[in-house]
């Protein structure tokens, strides 16, 4: 029984990937920078990086960023079991547990795998509350001294599953928006009043990022520097008759008994 069920995981793995690359290629992916160099996409991306976006838009990143040197954590529930081979085939190496629920032995393969590839995280994951940032990530940014990038997804008018995270499925054919954050540096050796300061504050960020990446989806209208966004291995172009964004020298300070956290700029 095993064996067959192993099987099937395995195959309804690789129906997936084929099934995710078909729906989402779909799509017309647009995204807005803070700072370009953070998507590992680019030769100018250089360090690993932890990026964190919500949980119910896990396609959009599963379909466009396989094969960049990128490991995602996933939960050890049965509903990840097929997420984890459609993940294998598009090009992602994974980490099965949870940060903030017991997963001691995940976090160390998180800490050996952050030594060469950058960590990905649905930090309102495996089971919710939508939208509520664990502390793990953050935690992991001050362990291991790797700068956070919050990842803001939307799109037009999307189905919504009956689940715990609202899983959002994009129409056939629609828009799709991403509006990245800059790096995010989180001090080291935090307390565990800071930890939450810090939590609270990339949540904050996260939340308003998606914000605007879902009204821009919705919209339909240009954004100032907006790239087309494709898939790896696809130059990303600026739109033609918008300026590139030129906020990589603006930060975010944060106060938190005596410490910052830079990141990129609030969305106006």
């Amino acid at each position: 029984m095993k064996l067959n069920a192993s099987w099937i995981h395995r195959l309804g793995g690789l129906l997936g990937a084929a099934g995710v690359r078909g729906w989402m290629g779909t799509l017309d992916y647009k995204v807005a920078y803070y700072d370009p160099a953070v998507d590992p996409v680019f030769p100018e991306c250089q360090g690993q990086k932890i990026y964190v976006f919500w949980h119910e838009y896990i396609l959009f990143p599963l379909f466009l960023r396989g094969h960049c040197n990128l490991a995602m954590l996933l939960s050890r529930h049965r509903d990840a079991e097929l997420l984890s081979h459609a993940a294998y085939h598009l090009g992602f190496e994974f980490v099965r547990g949870s940060t903030n629920r017991g997963g001691a032995a995940a976090i160390r393969e998180l800490l050996r795998k952050s030594g060469r590839m950058h960590l990905t995280i649905t930090p309102d994951g495996p089971r919710g509350p939508r939208r509520r940032l664990a502390p793990g990530p953050v935690f992991l940014a001050s362990k291991l001294g790797l700068p956070l990038v919050a990842m803001g997804f939307g799109y037009d008018r999307p189905w919504r599953m009956q689940s715990w995270d609202r899983f959002a499925l994009p129409r056939p054919f629609s828009r799709a928006r991403a509006v990245s954050s800059g790096e995010i540096f989180v001090p080291p050796d935090l307390n565990r009043d800071a930890l939450e300061h810090f939590r609270n504050k990339v949540e904050s960020l996260l939340n308003s990022l998606t914000a605007e990446a879902e009204s821009w989806a919705a919209a339909g209208t240009p954004k100032l520097g907006q790239r087309r966004l494709e898939r790896r291995g696809a130059p990303l172009r600026c739109e033609r008759g918008n300026l590139p964004i030129t906020l990589t020298g603006r930060q975010l300070a944060l106060p938190c008994a005596g410490n910052t956290l830079s990141a990129a700029p609030m969305p106006q």
